[in-house]
């Protein structure tokens, strides 16, 4: 089975790092369909990084997070799509 990664990374406003994080957290439970696996990081600068895991078979009709209100982010979202090129 082939994988789909999704990756959404957001900056939030300065010291508005936690507040993004339980944004995303929340946007990401409500997604349309229920990933393989989802996974939330955070960085410095108040940086918040979404990965979610997908069967590729369903790669057309991905649910992707929605932008956050342009005052919680300093710039738009940055989004990567990669294909699982095996491991190892």
């Amino acid at each position: 089975m082939t994988t789909v990664a999704l990756m959404w990374e957001a900056r939030a406003v300065e010291g508005r790092g936690p507040e993004l994080l339980e944004w995303a957290r929340a946007q990401a439970a409500q997604l349309a369909r229920e990933p393989d696996r989802r996974e939330l990081f955070r960085a410095q600068q108040d940086r918040v990084l979404v990965i979610t895991w997908w069967n590729a078979e369903l790669a057309d009709e991905l649910p992707e997070l929605p932008e956050p209100a342009d005052e919680l982010i300093t710039r738009a979202v940055h989004r990567w799509r990669f294909e699982s090129a095996g491991t190892g």
